[in-house]
């Protein structure tokens, strides 16, 4: 086998090493390509474990899947009807891995809020928990994670459905979704300067910190900057970059917009 360039290796050396553990029984193989595209961004999915009875016909959709990306499955029999052996699995194994591999963070792919305690405890040890899930997943789950990704954005678009692709919300929409717009005001001045003017990266990173489960794909837009344009609230203006050649993007609250009265 050739060997990678040593700037390949030395990139991939810098990166979060990851264990991907899969809850097989509540999550859908269509957002398996999505989902390690996703992780990727995070860092290297050293680690890519599926959990659920292969014995049952409801996970023969992931069968096919397993092999493509080179995901190891564990086996765990349903001994009981109405206890969920694969949860206790998967925690077992994420506990294991806690303690004998050198991860620096762990992705939990469930919509199940049993694995709540599991993040908290991954979070004390010091590494990073990114969370995947549908929208369904309970609250207490999704605020454990640092960064939590609904999965109806990662679906497989040429398999999934017209209705389960989030939409691009209108004005109208934005209009009522008070909780967001507080979100992005409140911080975007406080990551303003005297002039009121925020770096868009900066706002981007301190959005996450507020809220895990925030991502401008929930609201239909790819980029942040995309879901700032359509927010009539905002300014955006477009400056050179300072000892570069290309351009950032800043971001102010309207002063003449009405004040927000809470979430």
């Amino acid at each position: 086998m050739p060997l990678l360039p040593f700037s390949v290796q030395q990139d991939e050396a810098n990166q979060d090493k990851l264990a991907v553990l899969i809850d097989a029984d509540n999550t859908q193989a269509v957002i398996i390509e999505g989902l390690l595209a996703e992780v990727a961004k995070y860092g290297v999915a050293s680690v890519k474990r599926i959990y659920g009875d292969w014995t049952n016909n409801n996970l023969r959709s992931w069968k096919d899947k397993l092999l493509d990306y080179a995901i190891h499955p564990i086996q765990q029999f349903s001994y009981t009807t109405g206890k969920n052996a694969t949860d206790s699995a998967l925690i077992i194994d994420a506990m294991d891995l806690l303690y004998s591999e050198k991860l620096d963070g762990f992705c939990i792919v469930s919509s199940d809020s049993d694995f709540t305690r599991l993040a908290s405890r991954i979070r004390e040890s010091g590494r990073k928990v990114y969370g995947f899930g549908e929208k369904k997943t309970p609250r207490a789950f999704v605020s454990v994670c640092d960064k939590f990704i609904y999965t109806e954005i990662l679906r497989d678009r040429e398999d999934d459905e017209d209705d389960a692709k989030p939409a691009v919300k209108t004005r109208r929409d934005f209009k009522g979704d008070r909780r967001l717009l507080k979100l992005l005001r409140d911080t975007v001045e406080d990551q303003a300067d005297d002039s009121g003017w925020a770096y868009l990266g900066g706002v981007g990173k301190k959005i996450t910190l507020r809220s895990s489960e925030f991502d401008p794909r929930n609201y239909g837009f790819r980029k942040l900057a995309d879901l700032f344009r359509a927010l009539p609230q905002f300014e955006i203006e477009e400056r050179p970059q300072e000892n570069g050649t290309g351009r950032q993007i800043y971001i102010r609250w309207k002063r003449k917009s009405r004040p927000l009265e809470g979430p």
